[in-house]
């Protein structure tokens, strides 16, 4: 049975510093792999000093979803920074017209999974909480005219990693319990993933503390499951 994945991040790079290891198992395994993006980030740090940051990391996002092996990439194009409920309807609307033309193209029987953030949005950042909740809207919505929809997959931080809430930026919760997570790990991917994340160039600062934060274990993932 054919398995097509829905990815639904809110900036660049957060497919590649959350569920890369993931995301690119799944594509070697055949999945069929549609990135939705809803922010170009250019609310981003620029430490290169990019007089337009947001084609930049567009770039980037796009050499990253090339080395994952999405079939395709769509960019929403709202703003950095200011998802809100006011947009929320419309995202949702965008995001099922994109679904239902790729499930229009297959004729065959199809596994249909959804990926995102955390609903707490892992570091509390608003976009990362707008683009989760209005995929599970969409999910649960579609869910309910085609049962291949089989669960949603939320990205989330382990206890264990985030022992207590953090304040260094925002407000960030503690990580989740073991019991309602789901580890994955594919550590023969490690290179692949180092290569997916440092394509993100411009925000290298925080993929490099990435990097050297979770070291072996960067290619472990861990996901709340909604079915």
């Amino acid at each position: 049975m054919k398995k097509i994945i829905f990815g639904i991040f809110a900036h660049p790079d957060d497919e590649a510093f959350g569920p890369a290891a993931t995301l690119l198992h799944e594509t070697k395994q055949g999945a069929e792999l549609h990135l939705i993006c809803l922010t170009a980030g250019e609310a981003g740090v620029n430490p290169d000093n990019h007089d337009d940051l947001a084609t930049v990391r567009l770039e980037e996002w796009r050499a990253a979803g090339t080395l994952i092996g999405a079939t395709s990439m769509h960019h929403l194009c709202y703003i950095d920074g200011r998802l809100c409920n006011n947009d929320y309807h419309e995202i949702a609307g965008e995001i099922t017209k994109i679904v239902n033309n790729t499930l229009n193209e297959h004729s065959e029987k199809l596994e249909i999974e959804f990926m995102s953030m955390d609903f707490n949005g892992v570091t509390g950042h608003i976009d990362h909480i707008v683009a989760a909740r209005v995929a599970a809207f969409v999910f649960y919505q579609q869910r309910e005219l085609d049962r291949n929809m089989t669960r949603m997959l939320l990205s989330c931080v382990p206890r264990s990693e985030a022992p207590k809430p953090n304040t260094d930026w925002l407000y960030m919760d503690a990580g989740r319990a073991r019991e309602v997570c789901q580890m994955v790990a594919f550590p023969e991917l490690h290179h692949q993933v180092i290569e997916i994340i440092r394509a993100h160039h411009t925000q290298r600062n925080d993929g490099e503390t990435h990097i050297k934060r979770r070291r072996n274990e960067v290619t472990t993932n861990y996901f709340m499951i909604l079915e």
